[in-house]
């Protein structure tokens, strides 16, 4: 299969690379490295890169035009600085139109989108259901509900999938890198107060290879484990497994103005669809993303949310 993934060097798109290169993938990744690394792709006959951003049409063009994918992933997104709203526009907007514009030409059998669980903005109630309003507040979550849009306009044989916080390697973002790091370094920490999901990136792959090998599968669907647990118990499980013993109560902070205080997504729809469902709990999905800190290290933090 001739797969191109957007984003492909991202904490997603590289555990994908991970994951399907041993299969005998052809597999084409475009990335502007904002986020990405390129020591995290791994040098393979079967690996093929373009370095630039999915803004630029022209390369995006030529790239879907010359390599013609069967399966397109789309998991490039500007998140990193709240303020930057002409840069999530340009990326998860217009990048987008240009990757769908793009598909409508050369015909994949398959297009997967990944969307941020804050499309949905400030819910009335959690866990979220797929069928919930998209009321975004913050212009990450503005421009990738905008995006997903046009793909889901376009006619394309195309799923998107809202995630919960997927763990695993090369995870760059949220409380469990920041607590890692900064307990490692005898830091002090805090809290906000405030609750979300945590999914373990086998799950996510699972769900992944389901959508994409089943071509009657279309729309949008969460992906989640339904279950919400505070960035308390997340320091917590970091601190277990540190063998840290704090001299003080962390600090729990209400969340910022630009947060949400609890984002949990209702997976039942994607369990009843798709036949699904998240196999590993939470403390097991904290453990693992901290054995592979202990093996790699952290290599970057980056957030969504103002200081």
């Amino acid at each position: 299969m001739r797969i191109l993934i957007t984003g492909g060097a991202g904490c997603l798109g590289t555990s994908l690379v991970d994951h399907w290169l041993p299969e005998g993938h052809e597999i084409l990744v475009i990335d502007n490295f904002a986020t990405g690394h390129r020591g995290s792709l791994p040098e393979h006959r079967g690996l093929s890169l373009i370095e630039g951003s999915i803004v630029d049409g022209d390369l995006v063009g030529r790239a879907f035009s010359d390599f013609q994918p069967q399966w397109v992933v789309h998991s490039a997104a500007a998140y990193k600085d709240p303020d930057n709203w002409l840069e999530d526009t340009d990326t998860n907007v217009r990048g987008t139109i240009n990757v769908v514009r793009a598909c409508q030409q050369v015909q994949p059998s398959r297009v997967l989108h990944f969307q941020t669980a804050l499309c949905y903005g400030r819910p009335a109630s959690v866990p979220i259901a797929v069928t919930a309003p998209v009321a975004p507040f913050t212009s990450y979550g503005i421009s990738k509900a905008a995006g997903e849009q046009y793909l889901m306009m376009s006619g394309l044989p195309a799923v998107s999938l809202r995630l919960a916080n997927v763990t695993g390697p090369r995870l760059a973002i949220g409380p469990i890198p920041t607590f890692y790091q900064r307990l490692k370094q005898g830091k002090d920490c805090f809290c906000s107060d405030s609750i979300r999901d945590f999914l373990d990136m086998s799950d996510f792959l699972a769900i992944v290879d389901r959508v994409l090998n089943d071509p009657s599968v279309a729309g949008v669907y969460n992906v989640s484990t339904g279950e919400g647990h505070s960035i308390k118990e997340v320091f917590d499980e970091v601190v277990a497994y540190l063998g840290i013993a704090p001299d003080k109560p962390v600090p729990i902070v209400p969340v910022g103005a630009d947060d949400v205080q609890a984002v949990v997504l209702d997976p039942k729809q994607t369990q009843a669809d798709l036949g699904w469902s998240a196999q590993v709990g939470f403390k097991d999905t904290i453990r693992r993303m901290l054995a592979w800190y202990d093996a790699h290290g952290v290599t970057a933090i980056y957030s969504h949310l103002k200081r």
